[in-house]
């Protein structure tokens, strides 16, 4: 998968692996990516998705900390994320929120099938061990896209490793980029300094 890493990535995994502030950016983290993928819906559909996407995300910042405890870098710990939203969105015929097509879903589960494995992660079961007690919020479903599916939002071709575009503008393969020295969580999506010291 082809995705972003700049200093406010970094500054996401600083805080939400920090006490206190990580409750804090979780919840905005949690806003920013139902708002991003909400986006990319058909406007008639947004408000019905919107719950299931918040309860969804949510989850899936416990996935991103455990990956990062295992041991895998920033970008992948992100990427295995968004893996896992692809294969909701799939599930839910949602093909227009997809960042990868559906004929990658398999190569992307593969690549970390260790990891999903030993969470309980599939494809069916996008969440595996992360689902919360109280499940995720249902949404309605739009299978008819999955007859034939345009995949508008979806970039081929990037199944094979994680490629990482820096904020020069030059794409990295692999994850293990370097993070930088000074990184505050304040700095985070949808933090201020007083909110990241609360």
């Amino acid at each position: 998968m082809k995705i972003r890493q700049n200093i406010r990535h970094w500054a996401a995994k600083k805080a939400l692996t920090t006490p206190v502030v990580g409750d804090v950016a979780n919840d905005k983290l949690v806003d920013l990516h139902t708002s991003i993928f909400l986006n990319k819906a058909d406007e008639d559909r947004r408000e019905e998705r919107r719950d299931h996407l918040d309860s969804f995300f949510n989850a899936t910042m416990d996935t991103y900390v455990a990956a990062l405890e295992a041991g895998f870098p920033e970008a992948e710990a992100r990427e295995i994320t968004h893996v896992q939203a692809n294969f909701d969105f799939f599930n839910h015929g949602w093909t227009e929120m997809m960042e990868i097509p559906g004929d990658e879903l398999e190569a992307h589960y593969r690549r970390y099938e260790e990891f999903f494995s030993e969470y309980g992660i599939t494809i069916d079961d996008p969440l595996g061990e992360f689902r919360p007690a109280g499940g995720v919020v249902e949404a309605p479903e739009t299978p008819e896209k999955l007859d034939e599916p345009e995949y508008e939002n979806a970039l081929a071709g990037f199944a094979d490793d994680v490629y990482v575009e820096t904020d020069e503008g030059e794409t990295v393969v692999g994850g293990d980029t370097e993070e930088p020295d000074e990184v505050d969580a304040a700095t985070a999506p949808g933090l201020d300094e007083d909110e990241a010291s609360a």
